[in-house]
């Protein structure tokens, strides 16, 4: 049930980022902006042809494999279940969430760049991910573990 709707939630989260990506395209012309939650963030039309701060830009195939490297040791570790508690789970599905148009632009940051839904995404399920590794995966997923049963008498 938890990877159902973590699976679901991270379908609605990429549909949400291709539907902004689409109405910012449409609407706002290259280098414009449009208010989103004045004084705080607008919507700003930016093609970003890498990663992160444009970093990768120029080398496609270099990033469409770090990207597909990625993508697929998080899906084996989640259709494994080598994480099974739901913040881990959570932070998998969120990375697997992450898209060339930017469109968040921080009002009261200006030199912070353009960012879209799916670099939330990615971003939250990072922190997710340390957190989870941090301080549950010792408790709940690592190897020896009954099933992430947390609470199973120990065998000593």
């Amino acid at each position: 049930m938890l990877y159902a709707l973590c699976a679901a939630l991270s379908l609605a989260l990429l549909g949400l980022d291709q539907w902004v990506k689409h109405y910012v395209t449409v609407n706002i012309p290259l280098g414009e902006a449009q208010p989103f939650l004045p004084g705080l963030v607008e919507l700003r039309t930016v093609h970003n042809y890498g990663a992160a701060w444009s970093s990768f830009s120029g080398m496609r195939w270099l990033l469409v494999a770090v990207t597909s490297v990625i993508v697929i040791a998080v899906a084996v570790v989640l259709l494994r279940r080598i994480v099974r508690h739901p913040l881990g789970v959570a932070a998998g599905f969120l990375i697997l969430s992450g898209g060339v148009v930017d469109m968040f632009h921080l009002e009261f940051w200006p030199s912070y760049p353009v960012f879209n839904v799916a670099d939330i995404c990615v971003v939250c399920g990072a922190v997710l991910a340390v957190i989870y590794y941090l301080w549950f995966y010792e408790k709940y997923d690592k190897r020896g573990k009954a099933h992430g049963d947390a609470d199973a008498p120990s065998e000593s």
